[in-house]
């Protein structure tokens, strides 16, 4: 009887873990279209500096109502490098990169976003995947540079360099910010790393503010009202439980599904263009990132 209860109470903590992490990949979906319309009428470098502020006075207030216990100095260079890839990094680079490309286009590269943090995972967790793992990596990473070039070889090359760092930045964040959880719980450590960034972009927020606000248009105010409280926030709360709950390498798998929910909130909110072409990219990367997913499981 006990081992029946202790296998049901697994199993629908598994099964929270997957509802957890399947809405904070719905909720992350939307946070290029979101950057794209806040843009639109905002400086990147003030959105970027600005919505980490939001999220991290919020934060603030969070751990203090929680009295959470303050980290340890090694986690706080692991809450660093978390600040630096998800807080700063991905959010500043994809800020300048849609000055060039659309949310769409830009879509397309989050296809590398599991890749990115389960090859930082194999780095971190000490695993040795096989063979299929860098074959499915390699031809990932080729079809991404390969659309790029045919697509924006004549347009915007910046844009899909700044988008290609943006990832690699933020798959850091993620696999580091994993590693983390285990010791600190989900929540705490997006707030944490908020919390340590809130020195820098506080100034940095009045310092990068454009002169007037009278021009901003209101789907900016909402950009901008999304990306700081659900991108920068309330995403890492359920995505981070979802980790916690389900398994890293299960849960993680959901994120897969990103670039086709935000394809789908590039073309009904901003109205952009989605090839064909696009979709098919898209989908061929998914498949390179779970192929490669798949063999990086087996630890050394």
């Amino acid at each position: 009887m006990h081992k029946n209860t202790s296998s049901s109470d697994q199993a629908k903590l598994q099964a929270n873990g997957w509802i957890n992490g399947f809405i904070g990949v719905v909720i992350f979906s939307g946070s290029l279209p979101a950057t794209k319309a806040a843009i639109a009428s905002l400086p990147p470098l003030f959105v970027t500096a600005i919505r980490a502020t939001i999220a991290g006075l919020l934060a603030l207030a969070i751990l203090f109502i929680f009295k959470e216990r303050r980290p340890t100095r090694k986690q706080v260079s692991s809450l660093l490098i978390v600040a630096l890839g998800v807080v700063l990094g991905f959010p500043l680079l994809t800020a300048l990169a849609l000055q060039y490309v659309t949310s769409a286009h830009s879509i397309v590269f989050v296809g590398l976003l599991p890749l990115m943090t389960a090859m930082f995972g194999v780095l971190r967790g000490g695993e040795r995947p096989g063979k299929a793992f860098w074959l499915f990596s390699v031809i990932g990473s080729l079809l991404v540079i390969g659309y790029a070039i045919a697509q924006g070889i004549t347009s915007s090359p910046i844009g899909d360099l700044l988008m290609l760092l943006a990832i690699v930045l933020c798959g850091f964040g993620y696999a580091e910010g994993a590693q983390l959880s285990k010791q600190l719980g989900g929540w705490q450590v997006i707030s944490w790393a908020l919390v340590l960034s809130l020195p820098l972009m506080l100034p940095l927020s009045f310092l990068l503010r454009p002169s007037s606000f009278s021009a901003v248009s209101i789907s900016a105010w909402a950009g901008l009202a999304y990306v700081s409280l659900f991108s920068m926030f309330i995403g890492f709360i359920f995505w981070y439980r979802g980790l916690a709950q389900g398994g890293i390498a299960a849960v993680g798998q959901l994120q897969l599904l990103q670039p086709f929910f935000g394809l789908a909130l590039a073309a009904t909110l901003l109205h952009e263009t989605v090839g064909m072409g696009m979709i098919a990219i898209t989908i061929a990367v998914i498949i390179c990132v779970a192929g490669s997913r798949k063999y990086a499981t087996r630890r050394a």
